[in-house]
């Protein structure tokens, strides 16, 4: 397969389905605006875009109004204040970290999610001393598709681009991973919408579940 040296992670929808706890402060709010919870099968698909694509979902505002500003304040608060009570490691991502770490190959993470809350969550799955690297949203200047939180990524594990493999559940991770690149697996397993298209978006390969992972590295 693509004998990398190296894994990155998208995190959300990729190596921690957060869905849950995501999906829960999104209810919480919208009941506090008077409005009805959505559920679960509405949500998920979201998920991978974070603040700004749930509270589209759920009140139809974009960046740069007043009261998207004011959504997502609150949506933020709910959410670090419950940041891991449901959230857990996808099943067979565990068995895929072993298998980096007992042969002696390092891998990090690579997320549009802020720090603090990226912090907050990995600490709680007692995950935050195992990365190489973590490059969060507010890391660096730029935010995926960009290739820049890729390429610090590689500085800080001292490893080439194309030594790496990014595994992400959305357009902009493999738009960033190629741009950077490395070779790139979709996680289907992730938060796809039907709108998704993922065997259009380049990728070097597809991945029904993480134990695939191991295939791709071995």
């Amino acid at each position: 397969m693509t004998g990398a040296e190296t894994v990155l992670f998208d995190l959300d929808g990729t190596l921690v389905d957060t869905a849950p706890d995501m999906g829960h402060a999104l209810n919480v709010l919208l009941r506090e605006y008077g409005r009805e919870p959505l559920p679960a099968e509405a949500i998920r698909p979201w998920v991978s875009h974070g603040s700004r694509g749930l509270i589209f979902l759920g009140f139809a505002e974009e960046p740069g109004s007043a009261l998207f500003e004011e959504y997502k304040a609150r949506f933020l608060a709910l959410y670090e204040s419950r940041v891991c009570a449901e959230s857990r490691l996808f099943e067979g991502m565990d068995e895929v970290l072993d298998y980096l770490d007992g042969r002696a190959l390092p891998w990090g993470i690579v997320t549009n999610k802020p720090h603090y809350l990226t912090q907050a969550l990995l600490a709680e799955l007692k995950l935050d001393a195992r990365p190489g690297c973590v490059v969060s949203g507010d890391t660096v200047a730029e935010r995926k598709p960009h290739p820049g939180p890729l390429l610090h990524a590689c500085r800080q594990l001292q490893r080439d681009p194309t030594a790496c493999l990014y595994v992400g559940d959305a357009q902009r991770d493999i738009e960033a991973g190629s741009r950077a690149g490395m070779s790139t697996l979709v996680a289907l397993f992730g938060y796809l919408g039907d709108q998704d298209e993922p065997t259009e978006w380049g990728a070097t390969g597809l991945i029904e579940a993480p134990a695939e992972i191991i295939d791709w590295v071995a």
